[in-house]
């Protein structure tokens, strides 16, 4: 089977996701329906902005808003509904005058560093998204393929959805004369249900420190509200204290329960960056959520860091439900693209089941001994791969 991922598609003629019309009253998604649409493919429009489901032959599905490549649901089926499909990321949406501004799911960030002395501008804030071209493979899997230019870079976006699981791509090309440097992540707002119910697992060994997160369009907590502290509280079993920003630490434990206010990256230092050896943190590790008895199983493919986020009390703002944000990323050291060069990065997403268990205090632990992956995952993971040309899990 050919690659459902490959970027080596014939260059189609573009189709504009904007709020021009021809003389003829025919909509956006009308248009791109008639040129992009097939089965498990549509093209649809919310509040005025164009969109595209994806829906594979078990009922998952996705939604992207085309003008800036925002993904605002992921329902992937699961077993204890009745109507089979849960709801996975915490979105708010956009209310006010611009209908085109909700908050969280999952968004790409792609910041300018390439100024002395920057802190990072947003590259995509002003980029209007086009969709590209699109694939099946029998609508066991779908693709939908962005691209925007921004500077003198060109970046594609690839969104692909599976049974049981979902991925996200990035490939920014330099067509300048000047070498950029970027900060760049994929950052997915994961819905909790229970905030003492809320745990990362995998990243025992790892450095990490104190960070705020790379600023974006899409962002629920800004940088400075995420750095904000947050009484610990009762019952805070398995949370662990936030150290002082630049002051590393190694996460001793298996499982870190996300109850209490935090914002930090999993890195390498970039100090130990400058030796021949050193280790990296792992390509992949899992989200827990006790409330649903379900974990998200989160691979990294081309980018450096794992940034990570919890609101704490601060959720209770936004909703009943909780919420955490993390994804893979590029914080620390910038990501140099030469011209006449690219750069890539992945993200892929896999839901696992949990039985469920009555010990509630070690539950964490149980979780990973008793969830199940589906036989969709390694499948995915290849095609990602493929996807990258080359570029391997870190």
């Amino acid at each position: 089977m050919a690659s459902l991922l490959s970027f080596s598609l014939p260059k189609p003629n573009i189709i504009k996701a904007s709020s021009s019309s021809p003389a003829t009253t025919i909509s956006i998604p009308e248009t791109l329906d008639a040129k992009f649409g097939r089965k498990g493919i549509k093209f649809l429009e919310s509040d005025n902005v164009p969109i595209v489901e994806l829906t594979v032959r078990n009922g998952s599905s996705v939604r992207l808003r085309i003008p800036n490549a925002h993904v605002t649901s992921y329902k992937p089926k699961v077993n204890w509904k009745d109507d089979g499909f849960e709801e996975v990321l915490y979105t708010i949406p956009a209310v006010g005058a611009d209908s085109t501004k909700a908050k969280g799911g999952i968004g790409l960030v792609i910041n300018d560093l390439s100024e002395p002395g920057s802190k990072g501008s947003s590259l995509l804030s002003n980029s209007e998204w086009t969709v590209k071209d699109v694939d099946s493979d029998a609508i066991d899997a779908l693709q939908v393929e962005l691209s925007c230019t921004s500077g003198t870079l060109d970046i594609t976006y690839v969104v692909s959805l599976y049974p049981l699981s979902m991925a996200t791509a990035v490939v920014v090309k330099n067509n300048g004369r000047k070498t950029v440097s970027l900060s760049n992540a994929i950052l997915s707002h994961f819905k909790s249900k229970k905030r003492n119910g809320t745990a990362i697992q995998g990243l025992q060994g790892c450095s990490y420190r104190s960070q705020p997160p790379l600023s974006s369009p899409y962002e629920i907590l800004s940088p400075v509200e995420a750095m904000k502290a947050d009484s610990p509280g009762w019952f805070s079993f398995g949370s662990e204290p936030e150290d002082k920003r630049d002051s590393w630490t190694v996460q001793d434990v298996p499982f870190t329960i996300l109850k209490n206010k935090l914002s930090r990256v999993y890195a390498v230092p970039p100090e130990e960056r400058l030796k021949g050896f050193y280790n990296t943190p792992p390509s992949k590790y899992e989200t827990l959520d006790q409330g649903r008895e379900l974990f998200f199983r989160v691979i990294r493919i081309g980018f450096e860091d794992i940034y990570l986020s919890s609101p704490g009390s601060l959720s209770e703002k936004y909703g009943k439900d909780y919420f955490i944000c993390t994804g893979p990323a590029s914080m620390l050291v910038p990501v140099i693209v030469k011209p006449g060069e690219d750069w890539r990065g992945a993200q892929l997403v896999t839901i696992g089941l949990k039985k469920p268990s009555p010990h509630a205090v070690t539950w964490p632990l149980q979780c990973m001994k008793e969830c199940t992956l589906p036989e969709t995952y390694m499948k995915a993971t290849y095609d990602v791969r493929l996807a990258m040309h080359g570029v391997r899990l870190c």
